[in-house]
């Protein structure tokens, strides 16, 4: 645990956030990756977590013109969302063509301010922290969330998403103790999400984005929730990982595809949510045995090599790991975490 902690922090960037990955085309910062790794923070007190979210709150304040025109007038094309992924240096966005139809990430962004907050934390600095919030809320209500096709979590083709919705609804109902949330939007939104599940959109019976309802969110009844897991189990496990999606060509090898590293974390985290610790331990243990190098994990290990992809070491995959490893391990293994978790010093 302390080699993966050790190498998430050289993904760390001086503004507190984190490039998802190494190469180049990954050495940028997501939304969705960062706000994942900032899980790992959530029950620490080292400031890693408030810094994360200030800087993203800063972030998003360079388009609050953006955002302030889109809670009023619904994009009609992708550049006209908030674009999921930044320059690390300037913090901008990258004009280049891509899914930037991505609520699940703004659902998530929220579903950490409200968890933060939830536990104490100085999140919001500001009034104008918390305009901005109460800005993106009106923002995912006016784009009506519960039925906008975005290109969700694997940035691909526009569908509506479970795992979108979900993560809007998981984050308007974080923050709603703190801002103003329209109930009648909630409403609609867990009740789309409840019409379209089990399945992910109409493409995809089941989707490895679905974990995210039943960790970090929790929004499902626990036999639903039961279902999801045992769904993605069933269809989608794999020797070294998950598969995103029957038929995903995203690193396929002759029509096989890719196993994700987080895939097997992600179950056992959700397995911690049903209070089940054996089996969290046994995909903990199953993720050690599979690791290319101990401490480190790579995006995906091809479907016919096993080998893993260039995107090593994965940053929301370390995290999962560090995550995974602490809960399962308990509180000695909580406080050796915080002391590696001391922030560093930027000048």
């Amino acid at each position: 645990m302390e080699e993966a902690i050790r190498v998430l922090l050289t993904l760390e960037q001086p503004s507190g956030l984190y490039v998802a990955s190494v190469t180049p085309d990954y050495q940028y910062v997501w939304i969705r990756d960062t706000c994942y790794v900032s899980l790992l923070y959530l029950e620490q007190s080292e400031g890693r977590y408030e810094r994360i979210y200030h800087a993203l709150l800063d972030l998003f304040k360079k388009y609050r013109w953006k955002i302030a025109f889109h809670a009023q007038r619904r994009p009609r094309a992708a550049y006209e969302y908030i674009h999921p992924r930044y320059d690390p240096d300037r913090l901008e966005e990258l004009q280049e063509p891509w899914g930037n139809a991505q609520n699940d990430a703004i659902g998530l962004f929220l579903y950490g301010i409200g968890e933060g907050l939830r536990q104490g934390k100085w999140i919001l600095r500001d009034e104008s922290d918390r305009e901005l919030v109460q800005l993106l809320v009106q923002y995912l209500a006016n784009l009506e969330f519960w039925h906008d096709a975005d290109n969700g979590m694997w940035e691909e083709q526009a569908e509506i998403h479970a795992s979108s919705i979900g993560a809007c609804v998981a984050g308007l109902l974080a923050v709603a103790p703190y801002v103003t949330v329209d109930t009648s939007v909630l409403r609609r939104g867990m009740h789309a999400l409840i019409e379209l599940l089990p399945r992910e959109s109409a493409t995809k019976e089941c989707d490895l984005a679905q974990l995210s309802l039943v960790y970090p969110y929790q929004l499902l009844p626990r036999d639903l929730a039961r279902r999801v897991v045992r769904q993605i189990e069933q269809q989608l496990l794999r020797e070294k990982g998950v598969i995103r999606y029957v038929g995903d060509q995203y690193f396929h090898e002759n029509g096989k595809e890719a196993q994700w590293s987080l895939g097997l974390l992600w179950l056992g985290l959700c397995y911690l949510t049903f209070d089940d610790v054996v089996k969290a331990v046994s995909y903990l243990q199953w993720t050690e045995q599979v690791m290319p190098t101990p401490g480190v994990l790579p995006e995906l290990y091809g479907g016919r090599s096993g080998m893993p992809n260039s995107h090593t070491p994965l940053a929301w995959a370390q995290a999962f790991y560090a995550l995974l490893s602490s809960k399962v391990m308990g509180g000695s293994a909580q406080k050796e975490v915080a002391v590696g978790l001391a922030p560093p010093m930027h000048s």
